[in-house]
């Protein structure tokens, strides 16, 4: 069994999908980081960056005591470790869904959450953060529908090769493409990539236990300090 701790955002549903994937039995424990439980003392001893998402796998595959993971593109991994599943098993194919999964990781994920923040959230409008984060989306866009567009060329329909991680740990970032100000028409190979993934029963699954936890948008007032308000004091004062 493998406790899920989840909310439903982009990194929570990465790994809410893989499991569904893989068919592995688990529990979900609701985090809500709008109402601050992030902070919460049991939840800090499996995931230190006070973020979510986090497992706990109670039967790892050292047959040893349970082991945590946090970190969402480290918990994709660990899980296609774990099952030898979505992830190729050869060198090559092994290495190219990693540097999309850590390219997702580094670039995909902070750009696009930072054009929400400036787009959605940030209490002042500032065009220079707008323009610089929607156009930084849309370069990245662009660079995954390149790529897609290769893989099609040679005869594949997903991003390394076969469908893997690497492809899960993207599809939920570019769900909310009309909020990050793109138009997926704009990236043909991306739009029929996102089709794909969209009308896997998986994901279908995944996106509706979703609902079961909160269709309220993450950020509202109440929040918006929890959120974006935290700096060193906030780790130091935190048990």
């Amino acid at each position: 069994m493998i406790d899920l701790y989840y909310w439903p955002t982009p990194n929570g549903h990465k790994i809410m999908m893989c499991l569904e994937e893989l068919g592995l039995p688990y529990r979900i424990v609701p985090v809500n980081i709008g109402r601050g439980e992030q902070f919460q003392p049991d939840f800090l001893r499996i995931s230190p960056n006070n973020r979510m998402p986090a497992i706990v796998d109670h039967t790892p595959a050292d047959g040893g005591a349970p082991l945590s993971v946090f970190e969402s593109g480290a918990i994709l991994l660990y899980l296609a470790d774990k099952t030898h599943r979505y992830i190729p098993q050869d060198l090559r194919g092994r290495h190219l869904a990693l540097q999309w999964l850590f390219w997702q990781m580094g670039g995909l994920g902070p750009m696009a959450g930072q054009n929400h923040h400036f787009v959605q959230y940030a209490p002042e409008k500032l065009p220079y953060a707008i323009d610089r984060y929607v156009k930084e989306t849309a370069r990245l866009y662009a660079v995954l529908d390149k790529h897609l567009c290769a893989m099609a060329a040679a005869g594949h329909d997903y991003i390394a090769w076969d469908y893997s991680i690497a492809d899960m740990a993207s599809y939920p970032w570019v769900v909310p493409h009309e909020r990050q100000q793109q138009k997926l028409e704009d990236f043909p190979n991306l739009a029929a990539w996102f089709e794909r993934i969209r009308s896997r029963p998986a994901t279908e699954r995944a996106y509706a236990r979703a609902k079961e936890f909160s269709t309220a948008p993450v950020v509202d007032d109440a929040s918006r300090k929890l959120l974006f308000g935290q700096d060193a004091a906030t780790i130091r004062s935190t048990p």
